[in-house]
């Protein structure tokens, strides 16, 4: 039997590709793979070559090596070492009065935490069962954006508002090239941001595996290389992400169907892809392929990003399907099959067919496995930790922070509460205040908030004055030629002190934190609207939607103060 190490899987689905991508090399006649482990068993001929299945592994986006001896994590003392070969456990007796901090989970949120609380003082321990990094770096947001920006290439190449003087050709695409240039980055940031950092900070000790609470101040620890470890904790923070979510689709669980890690990863641009989803992750990535030469087909259960203001599914709706996207309205598939090749999905209106399928749904919090309950940490019904402003969880001694909790799910969220909660453990006081959060989706054109929605200003019991603001009143969209999109802005009646923004722009992600500032200030519209913005930028467009609280821009010259 031989054993690889598999590095690089982020959930079990993972697992599963990998053992369909082994199978298939000649030679191997039966694979059996752990995502926990990172492991992969082989039975097969003696002549099979070790490059024949690293190469089948490295086509779907995964590293493989020879399982050879474990391998110790660096900085760990001799006695740790013994002690990670051997099992056996890890007691919190550094130093003299040294606290010591276990995080479980290694993306933004447990680096933020890892490094503040190192700072602080503590001798930290940070347990990784996969690849180092978590989801932002590795498998979301970093390859999702060279892919949307490759993609947003090539439509220009194709298409644009000036193709009556500049010529517009038919992009060639090799999705090859563009993926090795992708992970090519995302494997340089890994190693810069993450792991470079970790083996450079002497406070803080990688173990890899994969944690179980075995009570509210000790882990049990299975060690990827083999056998468990005990480790006991003064402070822990939980940081395990989250993973896509699959819908309970009748056949869906039976066909080789995406999600955006495989998605990512993909060498070929399908034909036709089929999206079920209509929020940020379904959305940027449908636009993406299509742009890539896919023709796609979005499945909406009710319209696009339902859950905001409904002017900005509206708007990226009519964009989308000005591009030849269909999107499919109040459409759920009822049963999903796959068959010589092809994905059949059942809809009211009729069959969809495509040669690939995403599914996009939402993300579930990594907590199943933990063993929360020994440790009397609470969850709510989808899974996710519950924490109070500073990540605390109902445990005294353990906290929480990121897509496993229930905050909101950008990784920058999860970074400023890892650094608040290693604060906290640590013994200060710090919050984190989410009501100037500001969200982007990398759609084309861009969709940004920040703030509240009339809707959500209305649940609160406040009286909103709002106005929006179409492109074609902003002399940098009449500049570009490209009028898609508005920007809107909601008041507090009365007063007028800015309470949201939702904008719908070509780089509306760039003028956002302008009003994140404005908010948090407490700025009125007419501060707003008196403040100096410079001229052919998409952000005065702010500065334009304020000043219709009391003006007609229309009526204004160019750059009118």
């Amino acid at each position: 039997m031989t054993q690889l190490q598999i590095t690089g899987m982020t959930c079990e689905s993972c697992a599963t590709h990998v053992k369909q991508g082994l199978e298939k090399v000649p030679g191997v006649r039966a694979a059996s793979v752990s995502y926990a482990n990172g492991k992969a068993q082989l039975a097969m001929a003696s002549d099979t070559p070790l490059t024949a299945l690293t190469a089948a592994v490295a086509s779907l986006g995964y590293r493989a090596a020879l399982a050879d001896a474990p391998t110790p994590s660096k900085g760990a003392s001799l006695l740790d070492k013994a002690r990670g070969l051997l099992g056996g456990s890890l007691k919190s007796t550094g130093k003299a009065g040294e606290l010591h901090v276990a995080v479980i989970g290694s993306g933004g949120g447990a680096m933020a935490a890892a490094l503040k609380a190192a700072e602080r003082g503590a001798r930290v321990t940070l347990i990784e069962r996969g690849t180092i990094g978590g989801t932002c770096v590795n498998v979301g947001c970093v390859p999702s954006k060279i892919m949307i920006r490759a993609a947003h290439v090539a439509h220009m190449r194709r298409e644009g508002p000036f193709d009556a003087g500049v010529s517009a050709s038919r992009p060639i695409i090799d999705r090859a090239k563009l993926l090795a240039e992708q992970q090519a980055r995302v494997d340089e940031l890994r190693h810069a941001k993450y792991e470079n950092i970790l083996e450079s900070t002497p406070a803080i000790t990688v173990l890899r595996g994969e944690a179980r609470f075995k009570s509210a101040d000790s882990l049990d620890v299975r060690l990827n290389d083999g056998g468990e470890r005990e480790l006991t904790f003064d402070r822990c923070l939980i940081a395990t992400g989250a993973s896509a979510a699959v819908p309970p689709i009748p056949g869906l669980k039976d066909t080789p169907f995406w999600t955006s890690t495989e998605a990512l990863v993909s060498e070929t641009i399908p034909p036709r892809l089929a999206v079920i989803g209509s929020s940020v992750v379904a959305l940027e990535l449908a636009q993406a392929f299509a742009r890539l030469g896919s023709k796609v087909t979005v499945l909406a259960r009710s319209t696009l990003f339902f859950r905001e203001d409904p002017a900005i599914g509206e708007a990226i709706t009519a964009a989308f399907r000005a591009e030849g996207i269909d999107v499919l309205e109040h459409t759920q598939a009822s049963h999903v099959a796959h068959v010589n090749g092809e994905f059949v999905l059942s809809t009211p209106g009729g069959a969809v067919h495509a040669d690939r399928l995403l599914v996009a749904t939402g993300r579930a919090p990594n907590t199943r496995s933990l063993g929360l309950d020994v440790a009397g940490v609470q969850v709510n019904k989808q899974g996710a930790i519950v924490i109070d402003t500073g990540m605390r969880t109902s445990s005294a001694n353990i906290f929480a922070a990121g897509d496993c909790t229930d905050q909101p799910q950008f990784v920058y969220v999860a970074a400023a509460a890892g650094t608040r909660a290693a604060i906290n453990m640590t013994g200060g006081d710090a919050a984190l205040d989410l009501s100037a959060m500001p969200a982007v989706v990398f759609t084309d054109p861009q969709v940004a908030t920040v703030g509240l929605s009339e809707a959500e200003a209305r649940l609160k019991g406040i009286e909103t004055d709002s106005r929006t603001l179409t492109l074609d009143n902003v002399p940098r969209a009449l500049a570009n030629f490209d009028t898609r999109g508005f920007i809107k802005l909601v008041a507090e009646a009365g007063s007028g002190r800015l309470l949201g923004v939702q904008a719908v722009t070509p780089e509306a992600g760039e003028l956002i934190q302008t009003a994140v500032l404005a908010i948090r200030a407490r700025m009125t519209v007419h501060d707003l609207a008196n403040q100096l913005f410079p001229y052919l930028t998409m952000v005065e467009g702010l500065k334009l939607c304020a000043q219709t609280f009391t003006k007609d821009v229309k009526q204004l010259s160019c750059c009118a103060g």
